[in-house]
């Protein structure tokens, strides 16, 4: 049976008061993540977000077992979990491996791609705000073309956003997917079939974030949306190399495949204070384009 809002499992991991920002996308995804694993986990961190959203020892937010690791070493931290919960014989409990853009894309690449590569059993989650939002919003891998940030503080970053799904994909992983904190059932699923799946399983979770990205608290929901809808953020899978778009991005595809243009999307955030007519149209060519290679993969159209 499809999970909706009625069905979904009422139990909660994450405890009230916590410490992110009011319209913080990431606790929106964790508190489906967890309830997708039903609290049979171990969590290893890097510095991020996340690290905060947990708390300090001995108080934490969140009622699940959590490592924290250095930040170039979550994949390396979740080999070692899986190699002493085989050594005891334990069973049934999922390694997660939940980190940011910048422990993902960047500085956390290597060991990754390492335990990807040699296919250790544990799921990855990158929560993707594109930025070190931690540390005061600086460019990272996956922060868009134009985008002002403590590093690009002028004309914006002048690179494309890295695509890391199709980087682990490469990988030939069992499972990989995207997702979107504004679409946290879509998420659920994903989550829930991915803990059934042997080997690496990487799912990228697109997070808005107010204070980086310079939106009314309010809004982080809308964003989300907003993202998908004009194709920014495209919601799909990948099982056992078979693609599949899901979620909005599939009722969009089912509805002729029109997007919504991307302009508006980039004038309503701050941190595109300095984008030009220029660089919004190379961005909006750059979404179509990826959008009919979707399109012509989809095998669920």
């Amino acid at each position: 049976m499809k999970t909706n809002a009625v069905n979904l499992i009422e139990k909660e991991w994450i405890l009230p008061g916590n410490r992110t920002c009011p319209g913080c996308a990431l606790s929106l995804a964790y508190r489906h993540i967890l309830k997708a694993l039903e609290g049979q986990c171990i969590v290893t961190v890097p510095a991020s977000c996340a690290t905060v959203m947990h708390g300090m020892y001995p108080i934490t937010a969140v009622n699940v077992p959590c490592v924290n690791t250095p930040f170039a070493s979550t994949g390396a931290s979740a080999t070692g979990l899986v190699a002493g919960l085989k050594a005891l014989g334990r069973k049934g409990i999922t390694v997660l491996a939940f980190a940011g853009d910048g422990g993902t894309h960047d500085i956390g690449i290597q060991s990754l791609s390492g335990a990807a590569e040699r296919q250790y059993d544990f799921m990855y989650i990158c929560y993707d705000n594109e930025g070190y939002m931690n540390t005061g919003n600086q460019r990272s891998g996956s922060t868009p073309l134009g985008a002002v940030s403590g590093t690009t503080p002028v004309l914006g970053k002048q690179q494309y956003q890295k695509d890391m799904t199709a980087i682990m994909e490469a990988h030939g992983l069992p499972y990989v997917a995207t997702c979107s904190a504004s679409y946290p059932l879509d998420l659920y699923e994903k989550v829930k079939k991915a803990k059934t799946i042997e080997g690496t399983r990487f799912i990228h979770v697109h997070t808005p974030c107010p204070p980086g990205w310079l939106f009314p608290f309010s809004d982080t929901i809308k964003f989300g949306e907003m993202a998908v809808e004009t194709g920014l953020v495209v919601l799909y899978e990948i099982e056992d190399g078979i693609f599949r778009l899901t979620s909005a991005s599939e009722s969009l595809a089912r509805k002729g495949g029109n997007l919504q243009p991307v302009r508006e999307y980039f004038k309503s955030q701050g941190r595109f204070k300095t984008i030009t007519e220029e660089q919004i149209d190379e961005l909006q060519q750059w979404v179509n384009a990826r959008w009919k290679q979707c399109l012509h993969r989809a095998t669920n159209l």
